[in-house]
């Protein structure tokens, strides 16, 4: 039996390492910045829109799309200040637009 030469070994760990450092960018962008969409929402969003709160528009159970979401969240609205991808990256967005189809309408108060 032979051993593949410390210079094939040295080749193949060299190459695997790249090839690690070559993918770490991509698997760093799909996580988000905040870990979860409740855990963002709970941090962020919830501050004004939770029903409990009512100062801003209720958003959870609306079934609002995400590009919808993405687009006021980048761009502000009235008083909601606009995040940037710096703070509120895409995939929290993607994330919170989930966790708010999972919540409750907010009912109405006469």
């Amino acid at each position: 039996m032979s051993f593949p030469s410390i210079d094939k070994v040295a080749t193949l760990g060299a190459s695997a390492l790249v090839l690690a450092l070559l993918t770490w960018p991509v698997q760093a962008q799909e996580e988000s910045q905040w870990g979860s969409g409740k855990n963002l929402y709970d941090k962020v969003c919830g501050q004004c829109h939770a029903p409990e709160v009512a100062v801003g528009t209720a958003i959870g159970g609306r079934g609002l799309p995400e590009a919808y979401v993405k687009f006021i969240v980048r761009n502000g609205f009235n008083a909601m200040p606009a995040f940037p991808a710096s703070y509120i990256d895409d995939e929290s967005i993607a994330q919170v637009t989930e966790y708010l189809a999972t919540l409750p309408p907010a009912t109405s108060q006469p």
